[in-house]
């Protein structure tokens, strides 16, 4: 039987690995940490609504639910001369990869200085806990932002709506505790206009969302740096913050720049639309490692993670059995969001036709937590899985 090794145990990792056992195929994931993160819903860690267990899915319970073998090891070198992979205490070899590995950061000077929620995954707790010391001294400065990476060719590794979800989050929360009034609370980027990926409709009603949770905002300014109190920008001016929230720009994996794979400017993996890595039959790269080229207004998202994991096993297994059929991931790009604010939230949606955003008051924030609900327990298999979802 043919062997596949899965690298990544995030969104489009674990999803390859459930639809290549559905077919039947001897499936080995490798992940650096033994649990899988809901990233989508992390942002309500920070603002006490979640803990970090209720937002991780250990693989360990994947693994015996849906049958491949995981191995948590570091991966050390890809040798696509050999089909093997290098981990940190042992060689896998392969007959087929799937490289699910996400992406690094742009690094800037001082990013120490800052916390992600898009990062490691232990930094929300992080940031629930400066936030709390923050709260408890009753007043203080707050600052949330994203970058880009300007080197890449594509402009897709921007995290921006985990930004905004936490920034209405924060808001709202303060709120909660009657400290609104006693906090400034900013959002900056380098982009003059942050956010227009969403396409033009969510875009112009952004000035609201900051309107009504009394948001400030710094954009168009580029960044040259971090200090322990403040954010730095090009001109030499600076925005004060007591917590500094920052998601900075993807970038490639140093793993895979060292590869020998195809790579562009940025070091993200060059696909076909099938998913497959240029100028390699049996390898695939998914999710954020990979690069989403030709859509100017793509962005990288969890759930396109997910879709380009659906499209690649399907069309491995077709070319395994001998069917002619195949998927295109351009064919199911496109955005969509539930974008949280505490208090509710706007459903948002994208693609090469057309856009709009619908708020949704209070039952927006439900439906987002009973998404929450719905992937932790559909991936668990305690509840079926709805095609698409």
């Amino acid at each position: 039987m043919k062997k596949f090794v899965v690298l990544g145990g995030g969104f489009a990792g674990v999803e390859a690995a459930i639809k290549l056992r559905k077919y039947g195929y001897d499936v080995t994931l490798v992940s650096n940490r033994d649990y899988l993160f809901v990233y989508p819903v992390s942002i309500w860690v920070p603002v006490d609504k979640k803990s970090f267990d209720d937002v991780k899915i250990p693989l360990s319970v994947l693994q015996k639910k849906h049958g491949f073998r995981v191995i948590i090891q570091a991966v050390k070198h890809i040798d696509i001369g050999n089909n093997s992979v290098i981990l940190s205490e042992t060689v896998l070899s392969y007959d087929y990869l799937f490289i699910a590995l996400g992406m690094h950061k742009v690094k800037t000077k001082g990013l120490e200085h800052t916390h992600s929620i898009c990062g490691h995954p232990e930094e929300a707790v992080t940031i629930k806990e400066e936030l709390a010391k923050l709260v408890e001294r009753g007043e203080g400065k707050i600052a949330v932002g994203f970058g880009g990476n300007p080197v890449d060719p594509t402009a897709t590794a921007v995290r921006g709506g985990p930004a905004f979800e936490l920034l209405f989050n924060i808001s709202h929360y303060l709120k909660q505790k009657g400290l609104r009034n006693k906090f400034e609370v900013t959002f900056f980027a380098p982009m003059k206009e942050p956010g227009r990926r969403m396409g033009k409709k969510a875009f112009d009603k952004m000035d609201l969302f900051f309107k009504h949770y009394h948001i400030d905002k710094i954009v168009g300014k580029k960044i040259s740096g971090f200090e322990p109190d403040a954010v730095v920008f090009e001109d030499g001016e600076k925005l004060e913050s007591d917590l500094i929230i920052f998601i900075s720009g993807g970038d490639g994996h140093e793993i895979v720049k060292k590869s020998g794979l195809p790579l562009n400017a940025a070091g993200f993996i060059r696909i076909n639309e099938l998913c497959r890595v240029e100028g390699h039959r049996n390898i695939y790269a998914i999710g954020d490692v990979a690069e989403i080229a030709g859509h100017d207004w793509a962005a990288k998202q969890g759930h396109i993670a997910e879709v380009m994991a659906d499209v690649s096993t399907y069309n491995v297994h077709n070319e395994l059995t001998g069917k002619g059929k195949r998927r295109s991931y351009w064919e199911k790009l496109h955005i969509i969001c539930v974008m949280d604010s505490g208090d509710g939230a706007a459903f948002i949606v994208r693609n090469s036709k057309k856009d709009f955003i619908i708020p949704l008051p209070v039952i927006g924030h439900w439906l987002k937590k009973g998404w929450g609900f719905y992937y932790k327990n559909s991936k668990l298999k305690k509840m079926p899985r709805i095609p698409g979802m």
